[in-house]
């Protein structure tokens, strides 16, 4: 889940210098020169309900100039701890270090060497009536709060930053209300855990959730040292161990054996009940009056939704405000990395992070923190309201609104003998069909991995096409370049001769025969290279509620609608549309026993066999309702 982040922060030389970095110095350089330029201090800085939380701050030595203060708030840690410990680099990027910020860190509530009890995505309360009243809004305003008081040379101007979980604190922070902040940047930012990182439409994300939650540990008082796993997983071969490991509830009663709560709090609430309910932070970004930044990537495995959704509802709710909307072709993570030039066997052509880096957010947070006089004139930041990588085509692209304007909304029909095309058809076969099989699903990605591997949202799906349990569809051969752009939805007719099932649609990108090699990547075969654009899964109890499951009633055709999520991809003539349906996803996805269990308690016997169909023509059409941008 957030393996990528926690070696992120605590491991700051992973993103040392590479040669396709145009960023003029090196890791050392930057280590010696945050010494001699800047003096650290912490502090344990009072919530209102008492409660401490450790604060570590960069103070630039110069004293000639007062500086903005910018705040990264995480549950991974402030390491390293003490005042003569420095990180390498601090601030969001290595282009802004000379520019010279009051930097601080800050441990959670609950987390590391913090005091109070650490709460799963804290509850927002819009109402506080009471000190005893708090949640991550109002720690961000009292911590803003007190270092504006406490802390010298200051310009009174304020910033938040943070990736993934981090970027949840930095989304409750922008509605803190605190009037010195001056500008947020969620980055990847959790917005729904039963939507992104915990579920996906309630296929529960296993590999992900048991490898991070054997770190990410509950603590009983404040610690400055990395706990230890949990349990040793010594096979690389995450299909197998994952397999041999038996029904869902085995990683539970063989591994974490209560001693995560967090881990086991899954299993008490597989349906979107309350519980998660309650720790949605879209409907409550609302009274925003600073500016907000949101950052992701087209291929992240872990918070997509929350980097589309959270834009969106901050830009419904909050009309108005300067709402900037940036994506790259990047992993979780990877525009905080050095490159960013490629991503399994992809080449984007140039090195996307530093160029965001350097000409979007240190521009973005200078402006809006250094400049406040020309902060008053609406839009004269000079960046877009969105900044785009237009995959396929691999260039930057600009847009004045977000999903762009000038997209038609079409629809690709799944036919028979393996079509797809842009009209239905009456003819053929009336539905395509495979057997699932829980003993054998179909694996997340073509590469030996250990359950996780975010790079499979840009893999090859040549070894899905060749299984029985994976039904294939494809366009004739493009005579012209389409270009895909915003949200899709899949609306498919389906049956299974079960009580439950899994569905997941895939968006491929099919290359021509005679596609070119990559000097870079030899052993790659492009010719008729099948490279995944966008993929989700969806267990189907949850078809029509996604807080009260349903069993299917075996044999019936029955309507399932997917939210496959945004995408900017240009699929260039000579190439062809793909869509590949099938029932799992494993081990990213849990196995569906496909009987209408309780999966988190569900016993060996109850993993079936069952013969799914997907319709098209006589029965109905399924298809894919895709925005098509124009040239």
């Amino acid at each position: 889940m957030k393996t990528f982040l926690l070696f992120l922060f605590l491991m700051p030389a992973l993103v040392a210098a590479q040669s396709a970095n145009p960023y003029p110095f090196t890791l050392a350089q930057d280590s010696v020169y945050l010494r001699e330029n800047y003096q650290k201090s912490e502090f344990m800085v009072p919530m209102r309900d008492g409660t401490k939380l450790f604060t570590q701050i960069y103070a630039p030595k110069d004293q000639t100039v007062k500086h903005p203060i910018l705040i990264n708030r995480t549950p991974y840690s402030c390491q390293p701890y003490g005042p003569d410990s420095f990180r390498q680099r601090v601030g969001p990027n290595p282009f802004m270090l000379r520019e010279k910020y009051i930097v601080v860190y800050q441990d959670v509530r609950g987390r590391w060497a913090s005091e109070g009890t650490f709460v799963v995505l804290t509850p927002h309360i819009d109402v506080k009536k009471s000190n005893a009243d708090h949640d991550e809004a109002s720690d961000t305003y009292d911590t803003i709060d007190w270092l504006l008081k406490n802390i010298p040379n200051h310009n009174g101007n304020v910033g938040q930053w943070g990736i993934s979980y981090n970027g949840f604190f930095t989304s409750a922070g922008s509605i803190s209300g605190h009037p010195a902040l001056k500008a947020s940047s969620p980055q990847a930012p959790i917005a729904n855990y039963w939507r992104d990182d915990s579920f996906h439409y309630g296929a529960f994300q296993l590999s992900a959730n048991f490898g991070f939650y054997a770190f990410f540990q509950e603590r009983k008082q404040p610690i400055k040292q990395l706990s230890s796993s949990l349990f040793e997983n010594h096979d690389p071969d995450g299909y197998h161990f994952y397999l041999n490991m038996g029904p869902t509830a085995n990683s539970e009663s063989s591994y974490f054996k209560g001693r995560n709560k967090y881990y086991y709090e899954h299993f008490e609430h597989p349906d979107y009940d309350d519980y998660w309910k309650k720790r949605t932070i879209l409907p409550h970004l609302k009274g925003i009056k600073h500016a907000i930044m949101v950052v992701g990537g087209w291929y992240d495995a872990e918070d997509l939704y929350g980097t589309f959704n959270t834009y969106k509802a901050i830009e419904k709710q909050n009309p108005g405000i300067q709402n900037i909307f940036v994506v790259g072709p990047w992993r979780h993570g990877g525009w905080a990395g050095p490159s960013g030039q490629t991503l399994n066997d992809l080449d984007f052509g140039s090195a996307t992070s530093p160029h965001y880096q350097e000409t979007i957010e240190a521009k973005f947070f200078r402006y809006y923190l250094f400049d406040e006089a020309n902060r008053r004139t609406a839009n004269s930041v000079g960046l877009p309201e969105a900044t785009l990588f237009e995959t396929g085509t691999n260039r930057w692209r600009t847009f004045d609104t977000y999903p762009p304007k000038g997209i038609e909304q079409k629809k690709v029909y799944l036919q028979s003998s393996g079509k797809l095309a842009f009209t239905p058809s009456t003819t053929g076969a009336a539905f395509s069909e495979f057997l699932s099989d829980p003993a054998h699903p179909v694996p997340m990605a073509s590469k030996i991995n250990r359950g996780f591997w975010a790079e499979y949202m840009v893999d090859d799906q040549r070894f899905a096409s060749a299984r029985p349990d994976v039904l294939t569809f494809q366009t004739d051969t493009l005579t012209e370049d389409l270009t895909l752009a915003g949200p899709m939805m899949a609306h498919l007719i389906v049956s299974t001769t079960s009580t439950d099932a899994d569905w997941m649609v895939k968006i491929i990108d099919v290359y021509p025969p005679y596609a070119p090699q990559n000097p870079q990547k030899k052993e790659i075969v492009f010719g008729d290279y099948q490279q995944l654009v966008r993929s989700e899964i969806m267990r189907g109890r949850y078809r029509n509620n996604v807080s009260k499951p349903e069993a299917f009633t075996p044999n019936t055709p029955t309507q399932v609608a997917l939210e496959l999520q945004d995408v900017l991809h240009t699929f260039k003539k000579g190439h062809r549309l793909m869509v590949q349906v099938q029932s799992s996803c494993f081990p990213l996805a849990d196995r569906n026993p496909q009987t209408f269990v309780n999966i988190f308690t569900a016993r060996e016997s109850d993993y079936q066999k069952a013969m799914h169909r997907v319709y098209h023509g006589k029965q109905g059409d399924s298809y894919v309702e895709i925005g098509v941008l124009a040239k």
